[in-house]
């Protein structure tokens, strides 16, 4: 939608719908919206942006993020090891991966769990549009 305003906005043209005309900046004030709920315009207010804000889930599912760093614990963890002793740890992780976004379900409730991969995994997919509107928002 923030591309579609900003090819809008340099023809100088609107978007003509059956229920009326939607000029550009309107389309950029709903991305806009979009990307402040992420940040903790919601009814939660919670940042589902990992590190934006204090409150932000502390547990996503993610290995590199739930386990201990080498340089804190040089112990090896295997495969099912860092399962058993991290994944299911109730404390947040111990490594913050900054950036990463998560989301709430359909009806706006979020769970800080490991658990809930639909929810709490982090996932390229997310952040790649992400950081375009970010652009044209900036």
């Amino acid at each position: 939608m923030s591309v579609y305003s900003k090819y809008l906005s340099s023809k100088g043209s609107s978007l003509h719908c059956s229920g009326g005309v939607v000029s550009p900046d309107y389309l950029t004030s709903i991305v806009r919206s979009q990307v402040d709920y992420i940040l903790g315009s919601n009814p939660r207010s919670m940042s589902y942006m990992i590190g934006y804000g204090s409150n932000f889930p502390k547990k996503i599912h993610h290995r590199g993020a739930s386990i201990v760093s080498i340089r804190k614990d040089p112990t090896p963890v295997g495969c099912k090891d860092g399962f058993q002793e991290w994944f299911h740890k109730d404390a947040p992780n111990p490594n913050v991966l900054v950036g990463a976004v998560v989301s709430p379900d359909g009806n706006d409730n979020y769970q800080d769990s490991r658990d809930d991969y639909q929810l709490a995994e982090p996932a390229t997919v997310t952040m790649a549009p992400l950081v375009g509107v970010l652009a044209h928002l900036a």
